[in-house]
Formats: C-alpha cells, sequence, structure tokens
C-alpha cells in the first residue's frame, strides 16, 4: 500500500468514525484512500468548523476527533480551533498536507511551516519524512492527546510521502489508565476537612472530561457538602441537587461568592487556570485542596495549598470512605445562601416585556425542552445568563467554552452533538456576531439530514463588549453592524426560518421547532439592559446583606 492508506489504515485501527474537513490538492491521495474505508468523511464549509467539530467529538467521546485541511490557508484556518482545543482539553488530531519534500515541483508556492506554527498549541506535532513511521506515529498521536491534560495533536502528510510504497503494519491499541494517589496522602488530607467549619466542593473543566460524575454525586451524598461549578464543569452533578449552589458566571459579587467568602477549606476539582477564575485566592485566605488528574498551575490568583494528583474517581472514593457522613455540610449560613440563589435567580418573577430579558429567555428554554436535551453555545453576553440561571441536569446538557471562549463555534459544535447524539434535541444559542462568523455550516447541517435548533440573540451589536465598554465608562462606540433578514438568509440554505415578533411567541415557535424535522432559526430580538441593572446595580444592592 501508499502512505496514505497506511494512514487511513492506521486511524481505521483506532476506531475513527468520522473525519471533518475540506480536502485540497495536497492531500487528494489521502481522500481517495478514505473513499473505500469505513470512515465517513465529512466536509464543511470552513476548516475553523471541522476543528470546532472535532474537538467537540472529542469533548463528548473521550477518544480524539479528526480532522482534515491542505497545507498552507488550510493549515492557517485551524488555527483557532486547535486553540480551542489546547486550552478546553479536548483530545484531536488535525491533519494537513503538504508539498513533497524530497523534490520541489513549485518552489516555495502556499508553504509555510506548519509544523512550527503548530508547537505552541498542540501537545505534538511531527511531519511525516517516511511511509514506514505512520503506525507508530499515529499510536503515539493517539496516546498523547488522551493523556492528561487531554489536546489537540498534529500529523503534517506530504503528498510524496503519502505516495510512498509501504509495507509497515500498524501498532495494537493498548489502555492507558490514569495514575492514582496514595492512600496515605488522601489519608492525610482528611484532618483538614475534618477541622473545616464551612468547607465547599468545586466542581470544573477536569472533572467534566471524564465520567467522574458518580464517584463525585456519592461524596456529596455522604458527608453533605455543598457545591458549585465553573461554567464548563456545569451538569457533572444535577444542579437541581439541594446541595448545588449553582455556576459561577462571573468571577466576583454574585450571589454564590457569599458563600465562597465564607468557606475555609474549598476542594477544587479539576480546575484549571485556563477558565476563567470562579473565586480569587488571597494571601492567608481559604485552604484550598486542588484534586485533578495533573499539577496545579500556580499565579497570583491560584495557589492552593494542598494537591492530590490522580485519577479524580479514585481520589473521591477515597476520601469520602474516609469521613464520617453528613460531616461537611457547614454551619447552616450555606443553606441561607441557597435560598437567596434559588429565590433571586431561578425563581424570579420575569417580566413579559420585548424584545425579550435574557433571564426570560433562559427560563423559556429550561421549562420547554426535555431534560436529556443539548445546549451548545457561542461566544457572547448570554453565555454568562445561561451559565447562570440554566440548570444543567448531565455532563452533555451544556457545551460551553469558558477557556479560548471563541465566537463562532456554537453552530459547529451543535453539529458535531447532534451526530453523536441523534436521539436527543439539540439547540444552538448564538448572537449574532458569533453566528455569523460560521453560518455557512448550515449548508452542512442541512446535507447531513440533522435535525437542529438554532435560537440567533439578535440585538445588531456585539453585545458582550458593549456591556464591558459601559463598565468602564467608555462612549459607546464601534460595535453595531447590520444583519442579513435571517428568516430569508437560513430559508436560502433551505432551512426553517422563524422570527418572533412579541414574547409570547417565543414558547408554541420553540416547541413547534422542537417537534418538527430539519434545520430551524429562529430570530429572537435580545434586550441586555439587565446587563447592568441586575449583575452591577443589583447584585451591589443585595449580595452585601449576606
Amino acid at each position: 500500500m501508499n502512505g496514505a492508506e497506511l494512514l487511513v489504515q492506521a486511524l481505521e485501527n483506532e476506531g475513527v468514525s468520522y473525519i471533518f474537513g475540506i480536502p485540497g490538492e495536497e492531500n487528494l491521495a489521502f481522500v481517495e484512500a478514505l473513499r473505500t474505508s469505513k470512515i465517513e468523511l465529512i466536509l464543511t464549509r470552513h476548516e475553523q468548523a471541522a476543528g470546532f467539530m472535532a474537538a467537540t467529538y472529542g469533548r463528548l467521546t473521550g477518544k480524539p476527533g479528526i480532522c482534515l485541511a491542505t497545507l498552507g490557508p488550510g493549515a492557517t484556518n485551524f488555527v483557532t480551533s486547535v486553540s480551542h482545543a489546547l486550552l478546553g482539553g479536548m483530545p484531536c488530531l488535525f491533519i494537513t498536507g503538504q508539498k513533497p519534500i524530497k523534490k520541489s515541483k513549485q518552489g516555495r508556492f502556499q508553504i509555510i511551516d506548519v509544523v512550527r506554527m503548530m508547537e505552541p498549541i498542540t501537545k505534538m506535532t511531527r511531519q511525516i519524512v517516511g511511509a514506514d513511521s505512520i503506525p507508530s506515529l499515529v499510536r503515539q498521536a493517539f496516546r498523547v492527546a488522551i493523556q492528561e491534560k487531554c489536546g489537540p495533536v498534529h500529523l503534517e502528510l506530504p503528498e510524496d510521502i503519502a505516495a510512498e510504497t509501504t509495507s509497515a503494519s500498524v501498532f495494537p491499541v493498548t489502555r492507558i489508565t490514569n495514575p492514582q494517589v496514595s492512600k496515605a496522602v488522601i489519608t492525610d488530607t482528611i484532618p483538614i476537612l475534618q477541622q473545616a467549619k464551612n468547607p465547599l466542593l468545586l466542581i470544573a473543566a477536569a472533572a467534566n472530561r471524564r465520567r467522574t460524575c458518580r464517584a463525585i454525586e456519592d461524596f456529596i451524598e455522604r458527608t453533605g457538602i455543598f457545591f458549585f461549578s465553573t461554567q464548563m464543569g456545569k451538569g457533572v452533578v444535577n444542579e437541581y441537587h439541594q446541595r448545588c449552589l449553582g455556576t459561577a458566571a462571573l468571577s466576583d459579587s454574585d450571589y454564590l461568592h457569599c458563600a465562597i467568602a465564607r468557606a475555609d477549606v474549598i476542594l477544587n476539582v479539576g480546575h484549571d487556570v485556563v477558565e476563567k477564575p470562579p473565586f480569587f485566592m488571597t494571601r492567608n485566605g481559604v485552604q484550598v485542596i486542588h484534586i485533578n488528574y495533573f499539577s496545579a498551575i500556580i499565579d497570583n490568583v491560584y495557589f492552593p495549598q494542598h494537591e492530590l494528583i490522580g485519577d479524580i474517581s479514585h481520589t473521591m472514593r477515597g476520601l469520602a470512605s474516609r469521613i464520617q457522613p453528613d460531616s461537611l455540610a457547614g454551619s447552616g449560613y450555606f443553606s441561607r445562601v441557597k435560598k437567596e440563589i434559588e429565590k433571586n435567580i431561578f425563581q424570579r418573577h420575569q417580566d413579559n416585556s420585548f424584545p425579550c430579558s435574557p433571564q426570560k429567555l433562559v427560563s423559556v428554554i429550561r421549562e420547554n425542552i426535555p431534560e436529556d436535551s443539548i445546549l451548545s453555545l457561542d461566544n457572547g453576553m448570554y453565555k454568562i445568563w445561561f451559565a447562570r440561571n440554566y440548570k444543567a441536569t448531565n455532563p452533555s446538557s451544556i457545551l460551553l467554552d469558558n477557556a479560548l471562549a471563541t465566537m463562532g463555534a456554537g453552530l459547529p459544535v451543535a453539529i458535531a452533538a447532534k451526530m453523536l447524539h441523534p436521539e436527543k434535541k439539540v439547540v444552538a444559542i448564538c448572537g449574532d456576531g458569533g453566528f455569523m462568523m460560521n453560518s455557512q455550516e448550515l449548508e452542512t447541517a442541512i446535507r447531513l439530514q440533522l435535525d437542529l435548533i438554532i435560537l440567533l440573540l439578535r440585538d445588531d451589536a456585539l453585545g458582550m463588549i458593549r456591556w464591558k465598554q459601559a463598565c468602564m465608562n467608555l462612549p459607546d462606540f464601534g460595535l453595531e453592524f447590520g444583519n442579513p433578514d435571517f428568516v430569508q438568509y437560513a430559508k436560502s440554505y433551505g432551512a426553517h426560518g422563524h422570527r418572533i415578533y412579541r414574547q409570547e411567541e417565543l414558547t408554541p415557535t420553540l416547541l413547534e421547532c422542537l417537534e418538527t424535522p430539519g434545520v430551524h432559526l429562529i430570530d429572537i430580538p435580545i434586550n441586555y439592559s439587565e446587563n447592568t441593572s441586575v449583575l452591577i446595580d443589583e447584585l451591589k444592592k443585595k449580595t452585601c446583606l449576606l
């Protein structure tokens, strides 16, 4: 066989089902090998979107997602999604083509040093310089991608190596298990917890990458400890749990931070400083126990005094078995904060003004979509509201990015989620700014015959930055833009387009889309005035009283 055929065989050996991407001249031999493979090529309309889809595959399955691009501009279009996977801890393999490396045909046309470009944003990057090395490079790439911290790897396949004859064979796939914290280290941690007056449990991103849910939930049930999550830790434990204090959508000054300020010990499970801080540590402040697969990265706002490094589930079970039942429930203050959070965030009366407020939108969606649905959030002001006000029921129920936090990911992530979970309702939440960065993937969703809903929140501006601009007392400048007629835009691709003119139309339109097959886009005007009235003015007045 040739190198391209061997690469496809190596990917089949790893259990690859899909490759997302865009072929180019330099990888046509690889595409030809794919044609007769059991691996399905998912043609996207932009390489960045392909990367988001591959990263989402890795995020949801724990196995590397695969994407493909040609050299030069195809490879450079991967940079944002590679970075998204790196910071978010999502295992994936990016494959790019290249001109022949043994004999130049076209000088330096389209050639840049892709391997060197990928070095700072991947866990591993290699140019394949001989077809015989393909099996070992693929096996190593997959191993590196899934080792904690999970992330992206990259292989470059030059044209002449793809055509090179080889008789090499693939390596067997072997299992990697995470190391475990020793019993002695776990035992040494118990006195810290036993002496705590108001301990808290924080669930963060790494706890959401593997199936740690049962071990963490069992720890909560046994000890009675109150818990909260970062944005990327939402849903590891059902947020309707009586001990849940919600999500740290803001870094400080929310109701939740009253509990954090009173805590004397925080068990920080799966936190990584690439995610926006859920709270700020101070010298001589709260004791933090860092529980993760890898050691903490120290900075000015995160410097844990204790670390338990190893398999998270094993650590949580080890701690639970050594702690007295219901011994970490605290003094009762957290119960008071819990009541305030429920009253002021989840049970408050929503007005029927129009355009819709973000709080009203969140409550309508939570009340009307099935509990096991998947929300895919692009990045914008609405992400804070969904992180804060939407109760997630399982690890897959809300997909958002609080690490790179790039715009343009919402629709591609939703497409990958629906491919992996065709039995579930999948809803993409996008602002008009982020949606238009990858809106061309509407065609991909329709070609794949997916049932998908896109809630397009329209304010004709970059709403998040406008809020930040106002918070800094700067003039409103440079953030407004025009939009297409989104209903007609959706229809031009073959999707169903809907527009909301009154708030009472939102629920029946959403229910209609949930029940009707196909791709649906709902244009929803949004009013972000609550950004200031609630997230700043109200919190300043109320949280200080707690």
